[in-house]
């Protein structure tokens, strides 16, 4: 009896180790694919780029090709799933690639804002001019999500927006609270940049107030 019940424990341990490692070839796998997936937008952003400059003169060199490394550490469990499920969805090309560097940020712009669009990235705000053209660029994005770090933007920092064919530096001049409805800090510049999120960032349904960043132009570099 001994000897049967000894023999039966290894055959069960045998299947647990086979499940346990069969359901960490399923994790290793989505997460492999979820890499893939997220750098997906950001690789055929940077071919447009690549295509840009070489298109003016042919003995240009490739630019490298950059990743997107997305930092989920503010970012809430619900808004983690659904970028992560938006990956899949999304397959329009970025308009250009917005950095905060001393915010850890860096996100694709697109250009549309419906839920999938602003769970996959950033999205501009119809009415606002495009990221290459000058003018008041109005960038919106969940306050769960890539705009939460925004609650520690401070005056004087630095945004870069990078688009196919040049590289834009703004500075933070203004950050204000506004209600909803109030479409003052979009009309037509300057300033040359300004970024909509809801507020307060851990309100818990849908936000009472909008979180406005204004920045003005300082420097602008072709590719």
């Amino acid at each position: 009896m001994k000897k049967s019940w000894q023999t039966a424990l290894r055959i069960i341990e045998r299947c647990l180790l086979t499940l346990g490692l069969v359901l960490l070839g399923f994790y290793v796998m989505a997460r492999i694919h979820g890499i893939i997936t997220l750098h997906a937008a950001l690789r055929s952003f940077e071919e447009s780029r690549e295509a840009a400059a070489v298109e003016p003169s042919r003995t240009q060199g490739s630019a490298a090709q950059k990743s997107m490394r997305v930092n989920y550490a503010l970012w809430s469990p619900e808004r983690i799933k659904a970028y992560k499920s938006s990956l899949a969805r999304t397959s329009q090309p970025p308009l250009a690639v917005l950095k905060i560097r001393k915010l850890g940020l860096e996100a694709p712009v697109f250009d549309q804002m419906d839920d999938i669009t602003l769970n996959a990235g950033l999205g501009r705000i119809p009415g606002t001019v495009r990221p290459d053209q000058r003018g008041n660029i109005g960038i919106a994005g969940h306050r769960d999500g890539f705009f939460r770090c925004l609650k520690d933007i401070a005056k004087g920092d630095t945004i870069e927006l990078v688009t196919k064919t040049k590289t834009k530096i703004f500075v933070v001049d203004k950050i204000t609270i506004t209600k909803p409805d109030d479409l003052k800090p979009l009309q037509p510049g300057p300033p040359e940049l300004t970024l909509v999120t809801c507020y307060p960032f851990y309100y818990v349904g849908s936000a009472p107030q909008r979180y406005i960043v204004q920045a003005s132009l300082k420097q602008e570099g072709k590719l």
